[in-house]
């Protein structure tokens, strides 16, 4: 299992080889009947479900990808991982690009 953290640091272990900084992209679509229903609650207020669920969706997602991306190198854990989520909207279509960073790197527990 590779762990992934937002810190710059794993407490009780050392980072014995700093691999590179390595990236998951995921694009999701918005169809048609989410944006309807979710520009209900743009104007009467709340959560939106719909899209509350394709946000958890890509963000697992992407999160999945950077843990392949970084087994891929041989590393054990991702430090540093970011979260960046864009809208793209235009032409009657919504897409949602999340971009997951982080530093790939090998670990190994500090010895008491």
């Amino acid at each position: 299992m590779i762990t992934l953290t937002t810190a710059q640091a794993l407490d009780g272990y050392r980072v014995t080889k700093t691999l590179e900084v390595i990236t998951a992209e995921c694009v999701f679509g918005m169809n048609f009947m989410r944006d309807f229903f979710s520009s209900f609650t743009d104007f009467f207020g709340g959560r939106s479900g719909a899209t509350q669920k394709v946000l958890k969706d890509a963000r697992k997602t992407a999160l999945e990808e950077l843990r392949k991306e970084a087994a891929e190198l041989g590393a054990n854990a991702v430090i540093g991982v970011r979260l960046d989520y864009s809208e793209f909207s235009g032409g009657g279509k919504s897409m949602l690009f999340l971009v997951a960073s982080g530093t790939a790197v090998v670990v190994e527990p500090i010895s008491r």
